[in-house]
């Protein structure tokens, strides 16, 4: 007989001869025995059901299950089972069970209904659901009656493993005790803190952005400086935030200085704070961003467009750890991590005198350079769909999303403005969609030229030609001028494709 104890306080008894495995869990109270004689199997899960008659006083709105497949092992039962109930039931091939599927659905439970030859690969989403979402309640039914795979299901996560056939009133109970535990799970699993950055994330798969995320992990271990380096509108304070979030300093305030924002003549009291009656409306104390930070993060946005005299003020106070209020005559202490981020090249501002060679070194402990969105395309069909979802919840609307070639062509555009861009151009023009599935023409026509603009690049020379006749009702001056090509090179090329304008019938 071997014994195992996991997690939670529950102890797994398993007989070497194959025949009971049992667990017994004494924080939930509940005794649940696998027993295998010859081929029959039975799950039971009595003690702690027994305990609980009668349905459920919590009243909910309709829970959304999802039913993911890979055969439909009940013949429908299961289904009909939560519709009855009062369950909304989305159902999908196992395969399909992404973590980002389970948010955009908001889906409450997911329960896996299998057969045995795909156990592995099922065991292998719950995984990797598992280390996105600790508290999603997950359900299997299965055909595998494998005393070993059920302990594996159990120990990566599982919240209930139901043998084929399954009684009614197990699975509803199930679900209900599932979902009724979830609130008080994510409570007690997660810091408030840990909560807030959750809401905030960065969307995309590429490479590049999974190298982002790995150097965020990094960096909110230890108290080093950061310098976030990249284009405008590529999300160094999000960036910026989630290290916060994400480090010993959460509780703390995130104080969050652009420095481009504030006249150089009102940074350095902005900054460091000032006494009262040190200058003309200095009417009270002011303590200044930095002391306001005093524990936390403090991000330094476009660091870059701080004058030399400021830039010689905050490595002093990096170095010295304590800052002097302006007027004050005595300094004070500070406990801050410091975040800057600029898109300029500071190495370049260096050699040109322009930014101080201390500074950017103090500054640049930690690295972390964003991708440009024209550097991670890859990534622009799932910032679509987020955005959408985003404006979605705003303001009340059920857009569904981009049609496919949409989405090709906003992928043929370079996003100068980036992720920020993206986010604008939908935002300002997300009212005005009248159909379910966006296409070019919804969106703003100053903005339709760029991205035609852009698509064209991306044609052969026959599909650039007639392009721009199509989008030039056949002006081939026009044409030309958009192809910056001649007019007799227009003509020409007509000809030799064999192009010929539509008539309307």
């Amino acid at each position: 007989m071997k014994m195992h104890v996991f997690l939670h306080g529950t102890i797994f008894v398993y007989i070497d001869n194959g025949c009971y495995l049992i667990a017994v869990n004494f924080r939930m109270r509940f005794l649940l025995v696998y027993f295998c004689q010859g081929s029959k199997s039975y799950n039971v899960c009595a003690e702690r059901r027994k305990k609980k008659k009668g349905k459920s006083n919590v009243i909910r709105k309709q829970p959304k299950i999802l039913i993911a497949e890979d055969k439909d092992v009940s013949g429908g039962v299961i289904k009909n089972y939560l519709h009855n109930n009062g369950f909304a039931v989305l159902e999908t091939p196992y395969k399909s069970v992404f973590h980002t599927y389970i948010k955009e659905n908001n889906i409450d439970l997911v329960l896996f209904e299998f057969s045995c030859s795909t156990t592995n690969n099922v065991l292998t989403i719950v995984k990797r659901i598992r280390t996105l979402d600790k508290s999603l309640p997950i359900i299997m039914v299965t055909e595998d009656s494998s005393a070993e795979n059920i302990i594996a299901a159990l120990r990566i996560g599982i919240d209930d493993y139901f043998k084929h056939p399954v009684k009614k009133e197990d699975i509803i109970e199930s679900i209900e005790r599932c979902l009724s535990n979830k609130d008080a799970k994510k409570s007690s699993s997660r810091p408030a803190h840990q909560e807030a950055a959750n809401k905030q994330k960065l969307i995309g798969i590429s490479a590049a952005m999974e190298s982002v995320r790995m150097n965020i992990k990094q960096m909110s271990k230890t108290d080093a400086n950061v310098l976030i380096t990249g284009e405008t509108g590529t999300g160094k304070e999000l960036v910026a935030n989630l290290i916060h979030k994400n480090s010993s300093r959460a509780g703390k305030p995130f104080v969050c200085i652009n420095c481009t924002a504030i006249p150089d003549h009102l940074l350095e009291s902005e900054l460091f704070g000032y006494e009262k009656g040190s200058f003309t409306g200095a009417d009270a104390l002011n303590a200044g961003k930095l002391q306001v930070a005093d524990g936390g993060t403090v991000f330094l946005d476009e660091i870059g467009d701080m004058s030399l005299y400021h830039q010689a003020k905050i490595l002093r106070t990096i170095e010295s750890k304590e800052i002097q209020r302006v007027g004050g005559r005595h300094t004070i202490p500070l406990n801050i991590k410091i975040i800057a981020a600029t898109n300029q090249d500071l190495e370049q501002m260096v050699a040109e005198g322009k930014f101080r060679k201390d500074l950017f070194y103090r500054l640049n402990v930690s690295n972390i350079n964003l991708p440009s969105l024209r550097e991670r395309k890859e990534d622009i069909p799932d910032l679509l769909h987020y955005f959408i979802g985003t404006l979605n919840n705003k303001y009340q609307k059920e857009i569904v999303g981009f049609t496919a070639d949409t989405v090709k062509d906003l992928m043929h555009y370079n996003w100068p403005g980036n992720v920020r861009e993206m986010k604008n151009i939908l935002e300002s023009s997300f009212m005005n969609f009248q159909t379910k599935w966006v296409t070019l023409t919804d969106l703003p026509e100053n903005f339709r030229t760029k991205v035609i603009q852009s698509r064209i690049l991306h044609y052969s020379e026959k599909d650039q030609l007639l392009n721009a006749l199509v989008t030039t009702d056949w002006n081939k001056s026009k044409a030309a001028k958009q192809l910056n090509w001649s007019r007799m090179t227009v003509h020409r090329k007509v000809v030799k494709y064999q192009l010929h304008k539509m008539q309307n019938p």
